[in-house]
């Protein structure tokens, strides 16, 4: 069909408005990987836009990986992720599976009590207490342990799950299969693309995660990474310029590492998003239509 002039100037005005969307979106990061390998003097003296980097130097990056606090923030958020996850999964396919189940008794009531606490908690200093109390001040367990199931993730299991044919469900039954066998042996292969995108939500959450830490962590080597790049950007901490090591060279790069920090936090999440983005479509649709 041919398009007339009226669709012509909508078309472009479509594609110019597109066009700053991407200039916006993408800029601040095209402006962050420039600053991260530009010159320090560059960067205090000429505050402003950047449109490529000045005296090319890798130094800040440098600086950022012989840190130990960074190497550390990494190793404490990869010892998180390894540990959360597998539990993430698991508590999350019990509860689906819960919610999805046909004839369980006092099921409306639980579930309604499950609900309730989507909207009020106990609090923050419930909360701190009782992770005193139960030894995990100051541990990684404590921003482990409390976040074993998101209610929210339940529920797009529970919709992933409650799609599989419950005639599959009772012929496993009738052959004798239990319901942790047809849990982790039928439905869980079935529901992986819904898996995926479960492991991706909690996978950012944790990479993410900093106020748990700042409440629960006193010990700066237990902190994860998103703290140490809080206390660089947010609290404008001296934490990274401590130690006697780095002392007057890491002055060098005061300004420069700020953004190589920001660099180093989120290339993983940019390198694994794209493996699990189709996956991640088919998540978000779950429950959009209703048959």
């Amino acid at each position: 069909m041919k398009k007339s002039a009226g669709d012509r100037i909508f078309d472009i005005i479509n594609v110019l408005i597109m066009l700053c969307l991407v200039l916006i979106t993408l800029y601040p990061m095209y402006y962050v990987l420039c600053a991260s390998v530009s010159s320090n003097t560059y960067l205090v003296a000429h505050p402003g836009v950047l449109f490529w980097p000045h005296d090319f130097t890798l130094g800040a990056y440098k600086m950022t990986f012989q840190h130990p606090l960074i190497l550390s923030g990494y190793r404490n958020t990869l010892i998180i992720l390894a540990g959360s996850l597998p539990l993430n999964i698991v508590m999350t396919l019990f509860c689906g599976y819960f919610m999805a189940s046909k004839n369980v008794l006092f099921k409306k009531y639980i579930i309604f009590y499950l609900m309730l606490t989507m909207f009020f908690s106990g609090g923050l200093i419930p909360a701190y207490l009782n992770q005193r109390s139960l030894g995990l001040y100051n541990n990684l367990l404590a921003l482990i342990i409390p976040g074993a199931v998101s209610l929210y993730n339940a529920i797009i299991c529970r919709t992933a799950i409650s799609g599989i044919p419950d005639s599959l469900v009772e012929s496993a039954y009738i052959d004798g299969a239990n319901d942790m066998v047809i849990l982790f042996r039928i439905i869980a292969p079935l529901i992986m693309p819904t898996t995926a995108v479960l492991l991706l939500y909690y996978g950012v959450g944790h990479w993410n995660s900093w106020f748990s830490a700042s409440i629960y962590i006193e010990d700066n080597n237990l902190l994860p990474l998103q703290n140490i790049l809080r206390a660089l950007l947010i609290a404008n901490s001296d934490i990274l310029g401590g130690g006697e090591s780095v002392g007057d060279e890491y002055n060098s790069y005061a300004e420069t590492i700020k953004y190589a920090a920001i660099i180093v936090t989120t290339v993983p999440v940019l390198c694994i998003y794209p493996f699990l983005q189709k996956y991640f479509v088919k998540g978000v649709m779950i429950g959009a239509v209703k048959g």
